[in-house]
């Protein structure tokens, strides 16, 4: 064949002529799967094939001609354009022969799977994709639940017309690519039947502070265009890789995210081969996927980051696509590219730490909460877009308030001084390009459209650990560089005091000999957030105080009352821990002030109101009688 490349036979060096995201499924194909990772089998169709489709109809020179002297920052002319060149390359029909190719792989795919027409996704993979310094992420688009002949070249022609989305051309001039040295692979791989399970991303690396050791994992129900899309809040887990390499089950954290909705296969002969439809009540409020399936999870990114860092001849963190299939209970790896940020800042970074912080420490009044992206502060007006085809009404300098930010919204979010939604995850293709471009994004904040109003003035902060917070006027802050390879170390030992084990991996990054105060009160409210006596009572059948529904939805997703308090406390210590190892952590037992306790979830009904709670209620009077003869132990 001419124009089609099997997955078995490419690997890394193949970029040039399937794509980066087809080069490394081949990578994956060959090397990984004998170690035991599952991949789903597929094809390429290479890049020879979108310069001979240009080319059959001579339209290469009039897509130059729409491009010459675009500026990307006018988003009305950049759509303009940017649609004329897809419907040029869509309208030019595939060469008899390249066809012919394409249908004979598919069937050769079929019947390997024993089918006569396999369920397959088509995924675009740009020639200049997936790089160490810039991800495309999201730049082209990706068909689910493709199946037939028809439907397969529908969707393969609607790829190769996606190289000029007005994202992927805005995002390929801001990044100094050629358009002309960029073509279009399009991968054709055997869909898991995650509609039927859960799917989802994961990063060798924190997202946020680059901490390494640890694997940082999504999830949600269905197919997994919600969680790269940004379409759900999914769930999210850490995993420690020191201690899984040991062979222990180190999970730091378990965040039961809002996935309101899954993606499955829409019914035959449908406009669309996949649709959303309501999580039902216990889905909500269930994690998506187990505790072996997260395990099973964070030992294949080890295994890739290894693999690709020894290809590399680097340390080279990993981005990973994965689903599981609801028939065979399978998990597979569908797609591996390299993490495009936090690699880089190590690469360029002179040992600087960059901290933003606000002038006045007084308390902010807080509108709305999310996910943080990107640790930085960013104010200015607010404008609020609830469709895509108002883009252009955003103004340089204001906040970028909408639904979902899809890459589609790559061209304005450059524009804003910061960006907020009320759907999407850490790892969604938007995040990673906020992230990229150097903007503070806060997704997931339910509700941001209904409770900001254009014109508003905020300060969006995502510098105060993994929540992300949108206070209410504008605050002044600053913007501190320190840098640490000229700092001396002391003679005396460094060690840092942590109450929020959110902060643990960013504080890590300081220098610093161990932690020598963890306060245990700070993380039962941080990490528990619901009384413990109200988990008690819950746990013991008593279901009449003030707060039962709040504490019921804190625990959901887990067995019972005290499981939960057993595994919260393990993950608030563990998190903490696993960002200083192998340094020492002390950690104090919790002294029970009776004001801290109040404000947790279910906390007025076993505390009283106190105006100095350290003679009251749980205070201690030390009484020593007389004629004592033997010391005090």
């Amino acid at each position: 064949m001419q124009y089609i490349k099997f997955f078995r036979e490419l690997n890394n060096k193949d970029v040039h002529i399937v794509g980066g995201k087809n080069a490394s499924i081949g990578e994956m194909f060959q090397e990984l799967v004998p170690m035991g990772i599952k991949v789903p089998n597929g094809f390429a169709i290479t890049s020879k094939a979108y310069w001979y489709l240009l080319d059959s109809a001579g339209i290469r020179d009039k897509i130059k001609e729409l491009l010459d002297g675009i500026d990307v920052t006018e988003i009305d002319v950049l759509n303009v354009r940017s649609k004329k060149i897809r419907d040029m390359i869509f309208g030019t029909p595939l060469p008899t022969d390249l066809r012919e190719e394409i249908l004979e792989a598919y069937r050769i795919l079929s019947q390997e799977y024993g089918m006569e027409e396999a369920d397959v996704a088509v995924r675009s993979s740009a020639t200049a994709e997936d790089l160490p310094d810039a991800s495309f992420a999201g730049q082209q688009d990706t068909y689910l639940s493709v199946q037939g002949q028809s439907e397969l070249i529908h969707y393969i022609k609607s790829c190769m017309a996606s190289l000029f989305t007005d994202r992927a051309v805005s995002y390929r001039a801001s990044r100094g690519f050629d358009h002309f040295k960029v073509a279009l692979s399009v991968g054709v791989q055997k869909m898991v039947r995650s509609d039927k399970a859960s799917s989802g991303v994961m990063f060798s690396i924190d997202t946020e502070t680059g901490f390494k050791d640890a694997v940082l994992i999504t999830s949600s129900w269905g197919l997994g265009e919600n969680v790269v899309g940004g379409s759900v809040n999914p769930d999210e887990f850490y995993v420690f890789k020191p201690a899984l390499e040991l062979g222990k089950r180190p999970i730091l954290k378990r965040q039961l995210g809002h996935k309101n909705i899954k993606m499955v296969y829409a019914a035959p002969g449908a406009k669309h081969p996949t649709k959303n439809i309501d999580t039902t009540e216990e889905e909500l409020k269930s994690f998506s996927i187990n505790d072996d399936e997260v395990l099973t999870l964070a030992r294949y990114a080890v295994l890739i980051e290894k693999h690709y860092s020894k290809e590399a001849g680097e340390y080279r963190p990993m981005d990973m696509e994965w689903a599981k299939d609801g028939n065979s209970g399978e998990i597979f790896i569908v797609q591996a590219r390299p993490e495009t940020v936090q690699s880089q800042k190590m690469k360029k970074s002179n040992n600087t730490l960059e901290k933003y912080y606000f002038v006045d420490s007084k308390e902010k009044p807080v509108l709305i909460r999310g996910k943080a992206v990107g640790a930085r502060i960013g104010s200015g007006k607010i404008r609020v877009i609830n469709d895509i085809v108002h883009m252009g009404e955003l103004q340089v300098g204001e906040i970028l308030v909408t639904d979902n930010t899809d890459p589609d919204w790559e061209p304005a979010m450059k524009k804003a001084a910061a960006v907020i939604t009320n759907r999407g995850g850490r790892t969604c293709h938007a995040a990673i390009v906020a992230r990229e471009i150097g903007v503070p994004a806060i997704v997931g904040a339910v509700g941001a459209t209904e409770t900001l109003e254009t014109g508003m003035e905020v300060t969006v902060s995502c510098a105060e650990g993994e929540d992300g917070l949108v206070y209410d006027g504008i605050f002044e802050y600053e913007v501190e560089r320190v840098d640490l390879s000229s700092l001396e170390q002391p003679k005396t030992k460094i060690y840092i005091n942590v109450g929020n084990p959110e902060k643990s991996f960013a504080f890590s990054m300081i220098p610093n000999n161990g932690v020598g105060l963890a306060r245990m009160e700070f993380i039962i409210n941080n990490y528990i957030k619901a009384h413990p006596l109200a988990l008690i009572d819950l746990h013991s059948g008593n279901r009449e105080f003030d707060g039962i529904e709040g504490v019921r939805d804190i625990m959901s997703g887990y067995a019972n009352p005290k499981d939960f308090f057993i595994k919260k406390i393990a993950e608030g210590v563990g998190m903490i821990a696993a960002a200083f190892y192998p340094k020492p952590v002390i950690v104090r037992t919790s002294d029970f002030k009776s004001n801290e306790y109040r404000r947790m979830v279910g906390g007025k009904n076993y505390e009283p109101q106190e105006e100095n709670p350290m003679i009251g209620y749980r205070g201690l009077v030390g009484i020593i009688p007389r004629n004592i003869s033997t010391p005090l132990n």
